[in-house]
């Protein structure tokens, strides 16, 4: 399967596939986060969909996101707590500045809402 490289910009984060990892990194605050994310979404569901064998693993380093994105990161982990009760394996690492209070609450609240290995990994 093709991988997907999307570069950051000012206002959009880095968004990279290696291996099994799918790297969000940077700021998400775009105009149009739903139109913004659809690429990354459909690209994520033929991946879930093809993943046979081994973990996929998501990591997000991400310093902000506006409330838009932040309901695209939501509708993002559905599709992997989805994914997950189909038998696929998925984990989610997400990276976190502990001074960075509202970042670290918004993963802690997506952690509640898992079932899937979500780890916050304060750095």
């Amino acid at each position: 399967m093709v991988g997907i490289n999307i570069e950051a910009t000012k206002s959009t984060p880095e968004i990279k596939f290696a291996g099994n990892t799918l790297t969000i990194k940077g700021q998400s605050y775009p105009e149009n986060s739903v139109g913004f994310y659809a690429p990354v979404f459909a690209w994520v569901d033929e991946y879930l969909e093809e993943l046979d064998e081994g973990k996929a693993i998501f990591e997000f380093n991400l310093i902000y996101i506006n409330t838009s994105s932040s309901k695209c990161m939501m509708d993002f982990i559905d599709k992997l707590q989805e994914a997950f009760s189909r038998g696929k394996q998925v984990m989610i690492k997400w990276y976190c500045d502990p001074d960075n209070e509202s970042l670290l609450e918004c993963a802690e609240e997506f952690k509640e809402d898992v079932e899937f290995p979500f780890e916050i990994i304060l750095v």
